[in-house]
């Protein structure tokens, strides 16, 4: 039997788990379904640095599941499934998942975007330990060390520059003999003195114990391999939306985030996005929670205007 509700939030990280303390804080019925663990990426974080109110850092687990306790202390109903589809039935929508149907006044998208990986042997087991998908969030940790970064577009070459604010050294592996980024960010990047370009090659494995102690690599043209020592490696070869959900509801940019105005309100009537689901979308913790904030504060005065007691 499908469970009524005021808002369903999808999915559990930053951005979701603010919405969720606003919504049950606003006294509404809330659900928050999360197919994995509470916090998303941040959860695999050994610590974040640069979240406001903790000057030492903070682990990424720990963050996440103080935030979801929050929400629980409020009211918040935390589910474990994955969503599969959203439905309409009149002002209502339905959204479908593995765990049952969910009827709601209004539906808060907060699924995030997946980091694309290398899919190479290392990279899972070291992700956390030298491997990282934010120069901003990690960089610091590479004061004065050698580093990778893998990617040639926009991303990899702007978070590589960031990263070379405190590494020694920043080599960028390429597979192609050409940045793909944009020509500001390449002349920037050919000027800065720390950065080493490795043209036409792949990764083919994150080596190391407990932390990257380097990379193997491939040159795609001549198959000859190689090895590089470095202490971390960021990889930046671009992000993928979670939205497969929406089964083109909702308009979306190339890249597949979907549109809002600056209440976080998508096209359709009672149904919003927050974080990095969202285009334009700061990709920072405190700007996913921000926005979570945002939605469900529009949410909840939309709920008040549309559905009378």
């Amino acid at each position: 039997m499908a469970r009524e509700c005021d808002v369903v939030i999808i999915g559990g990280g930053p951005a979701g788990l603010a919405a969720g303390i606003y919504a049950a804080r606003a006294r509404r019925c809330a659900f928050l379904i999360e197919k994995e663990i509470p916090g998303g990426q941040i959860a695999l974080a050994a610590t974040v640095e640069n979240y406001p109110g903790f000057p030492d850092g903070v682990n990424g687990f720990d963050l996440s599941q103080a935030m979801k306790a929050q929400g629980e202390k409020y009211g918040l109903s935390v589910v474990f499934a994955e969503v599969t589809e959203i439905t309409s039935s009149g002002r209502l929508h339905v959204v479908h998942t593995s765990d049952g149907d969910y009827i709601t006044k209004a539906v808060i998208l907060t699924s995030g975007a997946a980091y694309r990986r290398l899919g190479v042997p290392g990279e899972e087991r070291l992700t956390g330990r030298g491997v990282s998908y934010c120069a901003t969030c990690d960089a610091a940790f590479f004061k004065d060390q050698e580093v990778a970064v893998v990617g040639g577009g926009d991303s990899a070459i702007d978070e590589g520059l960031t990263v070379s604010r405190y590494a020694s050294k920043v080599y960028v592996i390429h597979r192609r003999n050409q940045l793909r980024a944009t020509p500001i960010l390449q002349e920037r990047a050919f000027a800065e003195p720390k950065m080493q370009f490795i043209w036409d090659t792949v990764v083919t494995e994150i080596t190391g114990d407990e932390q990257v102690t380097g990379v193997r690599l491939r040159n795609v043209k001549t198959g000859a391999e190689s090895e590089l020592s470095v202490a971390g490696v960021f990889v930046f070869i671009g992000q993928q939306p979670s939205t497969d959900y929406l089964g083109g509801r909702l308009r979306l940019d190339e890249g597949g985030r979907v549109f809002v105005n600056e209440w976080m309100e998508t096209e359709i009537p009672g149904i919003f996005a927050a974080g990095d689901v969202r285009r334009n979308a700061a990709r920072q913790i405190v700007s996913a929670a921000g926005d979570g904030a945002t939605a469900a504060i529009r949410a909840d005065q939309y709920i008040s205007e549309n559905f009378s007691e």
